[in-house]
């Protein structure tokens, strides 16, 4: 055990393969989560609404612990808090396996959801101060590869194992793997490596009131996004909540402009490479996200093919993204930067232009061109704009810098989904059906299905619209300038 951990204090690589084994663990475990949710229906009799929240619930808390997570890192240590997120996992998988009830299974995947915010604000920072600065786009681009591959095991194997064993295995199978996971973080993880150039963060306090804000504010915004489609942006409900939203967001800005010791610096904005790299990632999320949601429906409804044959297709997007990662990562490394960050955002529009072209009776051929241009756009951009987001700020503010990135990206996923939702239904409405994407079904008539499909087009029309913009944002904003 002692030459392990003197291997590891010298190889920076075998921290990075603890690291990436807990990162596929906890993707492949959304993707499998995903799959059992119909079993999970019947066995506790649940209808859709209830069942979902086994998913939302997972997802707010996980948006919600990612910044606080991230800065309790960079003050506490990375590897204590991504280890304490571990245990956590490891604990509400097993609760939530053993669950009697739909409830308790809720609260169980909640705390399950906290424990995956605490690895994923850290881990990212973790991969970053274990490699020097020139090798840094290749350890993203290998960490985008996992998250690929992770997003391909998780639904088949998940698929496989709810049917030897039932959906249970899911949740101990994820226990099993994550507690290997905290054993290899514990024993190939070098602290000092992986903590190094935190210097003046440990000497700062933790920022409660920012965290308890930027939570509140979370919390509102994303159930407000949630339930806007289905209740109507001009509800009172909905309104009240957008508003407090705001009101929280307003106290959040005001109080980490004037603390001490902020969760986020907000300062961090006045860094051009930062405030580049941080916007055209929310933009890039938010113009590709509602592919992946909304594809699923075109195919299997409207071209009328299998269930499995959508999973082929998912898990083909999937591949390519993990591929290109990593040739991102290395090329962006010799060549600069902002070629790949500007080329990524490119072929994902390039892809949502095509995915636009698409009619009632188009080949299936096309969709899965533009689903695997705009996966090879994801991977393309992903590994070189984090890399100039990590390398423009302070060592000692890798976690809650980690932890925001990861941020953005969940928001923009759920903006990019209420987005594309909204065109599509509002579309159906404007042509005399039902706004609601629960009538598309397989036994609805051809004008029905027209009209989805065209507010399909228009929705993907806009979201290559706003990838055009963040296309403008990198290439008007400055070349990446490394800081320590």
């Amino acid at each position: 055990m002692t030459k392990i951990r003197a291997r590891a204090s010298h190889s920076p690589y075998l921290g990075f393969s603890a690291i990436m084994f807990g990162l596929f663990t906890l993707v492949s475990d959304q993707g499998a989560v995903i799959v059992a949710l119909p079993s999970i229906a019947e066995r506790f009799g649940s209808d859709l609404p209830t069942t979902q929240w086994v998913l939302v619930g997972f997802a707010l808390a996980i948006s919600v612990t990612l910044l606080p997570m991230g800065r309790l890192a960079d003050l506490v240590g990375r590897k204590r808090v991504y280890m304490a997120g571990m245990i956590v996992v490891v604990i509400s998988c097993v609760a939530a396996g053993a669950a009697p009830s739909m409830p308790l299974l809720i609260g169980a995947n909640v705390v399950h959801g906290i424990g995956a915010g605490m690895t994923q604000g850290t881990s990212m920072a973790m991969v970053v101060s274990s490699f020097p600065q020139s090798q840094r786009g290749r350890a993203l681009g290998l960490y985008m590869g996992v998250v690929g591959a992770g997003s391909v095991f998780g639904p088949a194997v998940g698929g496989v194992v709810i049917g030897a064993f039932g959906w249970v295995w899911v949740f101990f199978g994820v226990a099993l793997m994550s507690a290997v996971s905290l054993s290899l973080t514990a024993t190939l993880v070098d602290s000092e490596r992986v903590d190094a150039g935190r210097g003046g963060a440990t000497a700062a306090r933790f920022d409660k009131v920012g965290a308890a804000l930027s939570a509140g504010t979370l919390i509102v915004f994303l159930q407000a996004m949630t339930w806007a489609p289905e209740a109507g942006y001009g509800s009172p409900y909905i309104l009240l909540a957008f508003g407090a939203a705001l009101a929280l967001a307003f106290a959040f800005v005001a109080w980490e402009l004037r603390a001490q010791s902020p969760m986020l610096d907000l300062r961090l904005f006045r860094i051009r490479t930062f405030t580049v790299g941080v916007a055209s990632a929310f933009i890039h999320f938010i113009g590709s996200s509602s592919a992946w949601f909304l594809m699923p429906f075109y195919i299997q409804v409207v071209l009328r093919h299998s269930p499995q044959e959508v999973g082929m297709i998912t898990a083909l997007s999937s591949v390519s993204m993990a591929v290109m990662g990593p040739v991102s990562g290395w090329l962006s490394e010799r060549f600069g930067r902002r070629l790949f960050t500007a080329g990524g955002l490119g072929v994902t529009t390039i892809g949502m232009l095509t995915l636009a072209t698409l009619g009632t009776d188009s080949r299936v051929e096309v969709a899965v061109v533009g689903m695997v241009l705009q996966s090879v756009g994801i991977g393309a951009f992903i590994p070189p704009n984090n890399g100039a987001v990590l390398n423009s700020v302070g060592s000692d503010r890798h976690g809650v810098v980690s932890g925001f990135l990861q941020l953005v990206r969940n928001s923009a996923n759920v903006i990019s989904v209420t987005l594309a939702a909204t065109i599509v239904t509002l579309t159906m409405g404007s042509m005399g059906y039902p706004p609601s994407l629960a009538v598309v079904s397989e036994s609805g008539d051809a004008g029905l299905l027209e009209a989805f499909v065209a507010g399909l087009r228009y929705s993907y029309l806009l979201m290559a619209a706003l990838l055009t913009l963040g296309i403008l944002i990198v290439v008007t904003g400055p070349r990446a300038r490394a800081r320590v």
